[in-house]
């Protein structure tokens, strides 16, 4: 699914909302999301799943394509672990 797709259906089941009602909303969502995640926090969505960073060291990578070696910095990832109730629901 594409955010396009979601907006779409929370317009289908939420009619007294117009579309660009439902995109700012779901704009505002990711982008708190993202600002928390900034800021080194963590969002936990009950039920759903909680999203954190996790750092990764500096490393010696290699290009694929030509086989040269290159210094690859330390940076933090978005991380994502499943609720259990996502986990049981997944597993059905």
């Amino acid at each position: 699914m594409i955010r396009s797709e979601l907006v779409q259906m929370l317009v289908d089941d939420n009619p007294g909302l117009s579309a660009r009602e439902v995109e700012k909303i779901v704009s505002v969502f990711f982008d708190e999301i993202v600002a928390r995640l900034t800021e080194d926090g963590r969002v936990e969505l009950r039920g759903f799943g909680a999203f954190s960073t996790r750092a990764r060291d500096g490393r010696t990578g290699r290009n694929p394509r030509t086989g040269e070696t290159v210094d690859v910095a330390a940076k933090r990832v978005p991380y994502f672990k499943p609720g259990k109730e996502m986990r049981v629901r997944l597993n059905v």
